[in-house]
């Protein structure tokens, strides 16, 4: 799952201000955007669901999961506050509300990669994807993003090749997403919020990518909602690339203890 965070803290600077070029360096002081690069709301439900999955255990029904992830949830946004969340899932934490509110946003999609490394099976990572959507994402669209993700995620990390990735997230979830390569596709891409709008442009940034870096540059220079768009490229291109030791190092200093110490523990257990 370090993918999805690398792929936050990168996109981060660039989230409201598009930057439709693959130039820049990856953590900042280049010039190029005068905005610090730092984890948003992306990263912090990352480390949110991730911890529910380390704590998971033998037997768990989907419902008492699904009431624990809530809880960590609340208990790393409340602590985070400052972290960028929407409008909706700011309130749902400051008002400790536990009922999902039907969203569609991209979200889920961007908080489903520890799905896809936490399951033994690819029906087990859609499962899992969905649980950790639903206490929020309810609505369809919501559900589907993150199981994309999530299915991606494992099918990368056990071999499969991008084009066998690609056809099976087309049948399964969205049917000629990908008819168009980025460079079709950048010149009239704005900021989408929606699991429909996100997930098949950060998919195709890494499909058309060369290595884990190539994957995150093609997804910021699409402009648009930058952080989650490389987050979900990271997500994929990390089980299908590995990461740079100098990369997943100097990405590592962005995130407190706290979140650092429950990233470290699930790749201990999960992503060996």
């Amino acid at each position: 799952m370090f993918g999805a965070i690398i792929g936050d803290i990168v996109g981060s600077r660039f989230e409201f201000d598009d930057h439709k070029s693959k130039d820049f360096i990856l953590f900042g002081n280049d010039g190029v955007m005068d905005i610090p690069c730092e984890y948003t709301d992306d990263s912090v439900m990352t480390v949110a669901v991730a911890e529910s999955l380390l704590d998971r255990k033998e037997g768990e029904t989907d419902e008492v999961f699904k009431k624990c992830l809530v809880e960590r949830m609340h208990h790393h946004g409340r602590k985070r506050m400052n972290a960028g969340y929407g409008t909706l899932l700011y309130r749902w934490l400051r008002d400790g509300l536990t009922e999902p509110y039907g969203s569609w946003g991209n979200g889920s999609a961007a908080r489903a990669a520890p799905a896809g490394w936490a399951a033994g099976t690819l029906a087990e990572a859609e499962r899992l994807a969905r649980l950790t959507a639903e206490v929020t994402h309810n609505h369809p669209e919501g559900i589907k993003g993150a199981q994309a993700v999530a299915a991606a995620i494992w099918l990368a990390r056990h071999g499969k090749d991008k084009e066998e990735i690609r056809r099976y997230i087309e049948r399964t979830y969205y049917p000629d997403a990908f008819q168009r390569h980025l460079d079709e596709i950048r010149p009239e891409y704005a900021f989408d919020a929606s699991c429909q709008g996100t997930v098949p442009v950060a998919l195709e940034a890494f499909y058309e990518s060369d290595s884990f870096e190539d994957a995150l540059r093609n997804a910021v220079s699409m402009g648009g909602d930058s952080d989650t768009l490389s987050d979900i490229s990271g997500a994929v291109a990390e089980a299908y690339y590995g990461i740079p030791d100098p990369i997943r190092r100097e990405a590592m200093t962005f995130l407190d203890d706290e979140m650092r110490e429950i990233a470290g523990r699930f790749a201990e257990r999960y992503q060996k």
